[in-house]
């Protein structure tokens, strides 16, 4: 502990989500350690909030190294893990040795520090093609093809999950899921579906100079994500972590489903463009419809915001200034 503050530990704290969880916790007063080694992570983003949080940079594979980020903290929230869609088909072999050998020593760790609440991240990737939409908690878990390299990481959230909650089965630190949702914002990464439009429409643009274009997308265009801007799913984090119930899994995330098509032609609308939307083949794995229940969530008293608008505006313009940055340095 530093004075009275709560001590806590976030693991992939410089990683998109983990930032912003890290940003808003040292705004609540909190005494923050942040564990990474930007693998994805960044430290710029939390460059506002660094001189306010102890930095450890390490493998989060390695035991000593998070017992020693562990050490004092009463909450550890775990969401160091290998994301992005690519590196599900090219490193599955990592995805799974990051997710569950992370998963065992943060776990291994929360017991050895005294924690009193473990916070783990998993994700909507461990029920695949959803039987209910919009999708409740209940839904059951499923890997549909271990042959298929993406399922490495729902693999490695479904192990995480099934650990969390066995291995601190008998002792006092409460066991608490969250499943994000689609969960958006600037500088999120370059492996998902909005900076990826943006990447293909600075490139079909010759670099915004065109205001009309075709843009090539995977799938029919009808396929259904509900997106979740980055500081409507902190607020359900914390409301997760303050108010869940030991042992129960939440989802993270909007109501609200969108069509891919829908959220071309809306990035394309932020960026003056108007698009014919080329479709193409869905990848193999991919999911048609996503959307989760969030009554659970709104239960333990989180205030319902969807701010996907105002979130896509800014997104799409991070991602503008990104391209046209590096297009003016060749």
């Amino acid at each position: 502990m530093s004075g009275t503050l709560e001590r806590v530990l976030v693991t992939g704290g410089t990683g998109f989500l983990g930032a912003a969880l890290v940003r808003r916790l040292v705004a609540l007063g909190k005494d923050v350690v942040v564990f990474d080694n930007n693998f994805r992570g960044k430290d710029e983003r939390i460059a506002d909030v660094r001189d306010a949080v102890t930095l450890i940079s390490g493998d989060i594979r390695e035991q000593d190294a998070v017992n020693r980020a562990a050490e004092g903290c009463e909450t550890i929230y775990h969401l160091a893990f290998v994301n992005g869609t690519r590196f599900f088909y090219e490193k599955p072999d990592l995805v799974l040795d990051v997710g569950v050998r992370g998963a065992l020593t943060t776990l291994c760790a929360a017991r050895e520090a005294g924690a009193s609440k473990y916070v783990l991240a998993s994700s909507s990737e461990v029920y695949q093609q959803p039987t209910q939409v919009p999708t409740p908690e209940a839904e059951r878990a499923i890997i549909p093809d271990v042959t298929n390299p993406r399922f490495s990481y729902a693999g490695g959230k479904l192990i995480s999950e099934l650990l969390t909650l066995n291995m601190l089965r008998d002792t006092v630190v409460d066991a608490l899921i969250f499943r994000p949702h689609n969960v958006f914002g600037p500088n999120m990464g370059f492996e998902h579906v909005i900076p990826e439009l943006v990447e293909k429409l600075h490139k079909t643009t010759n670099g915004w100079t065109k205001s009309v274009c075709t843009l090539p997308i995977q799938g029919s265009g009808e396929e259904t994500r509900a997106f979740c801007y980055v500081e409507d799913a902190v607020d359900q984090i914390l409301a997760v972590a303050n108010a869940g119930t030991s042992r129960a899994v939440y989802h993270i995330g909007q109501q609200n489903e969108r069509t891919i098509r829908q959220l071309a032609t809306d990035i394309a609308a932020e960026l003056d463009i108007n698009v014919d939307i080329q479709t193409g083949e869905l990848r193999s794995g991919g999911t048609t419809r996503r959307c989760p229940n969030i009554d659970k969530v709104k239960a333990l008293g989180y205030t319902h915001r969807d701010r996907y608008a105002e979130g896509l505006a800014e997104t799409v313009a991070w991602y503008r200034e990104y391209w046209t940055q590096q297009g003016s340095n060749g």
